[in-house]
């Protein structure tokens, strides 16, 4: 990583290991982007249309999405919105609070969804260079270190 990030010395391990999951998040974004720009959606797309079949039957709202999404940073409204145009995602009015929107996926969504399993493997993404084992300690120092 200090050749990719032309760092020569850090302050410390600590300091190290923070700049390389930094690092290593954009690397994975960058590859799980090439995996998707075939199927014409985004990472934060494919992250929202992924949480509403989890959801499904049931609608979801958008507090809800904006909760579960990897970026927290993303506006998970015009996300939606931009689903919506696709015809990827339904929005209607909640029954029971008038100024709350149902979000729910569409079969056209559930179709692409299922589409992606068959053809995509985002597990490729780690597998290529972590064994089974490698990835399981990996998960468990990564839990640690959020405490």
């Amino acid at each position: 990583m200090q050749k990719e990030t032309h760092t020569s010395r850090f302050e410390s391990e600590h300091q190290q290991a923070i700049v390389n999951v930094l690092f290593t998040y954009t690397w994975c974004i960058d590859k799980l982007k090439q995996v998707i720009l075939p199927y014409d959606i985004t990472t934060q797309q494919f992250n929202i249309l992924r949480i509403l079949r989890g959801q499904y039957p049931n609608p979801s709202t958008i507090n809800l999405l904006k909760s579960r999404m990897l970026d927290k940073m993303s506006d998970a409204s015009r996300i939606v919105d931009r689903l919506v145009q696709k015809g990827l995602v339904a929005k209607t009015a909640n029954d029971k609070d008038k100024r709350a929107v149902d979000i729910l996926i569409t079969n056209k969504g559930l179709q692409l969804l299922k589409r992606m399993d068959q053809e995509v493997s985002i597990s490729d993404v780690a597998s290529q260079n972590l064994t089974e084992e490698e990835a399981t300690q990996l998960n468990i120092l990564l839990d640690k270190m959020r405490g």
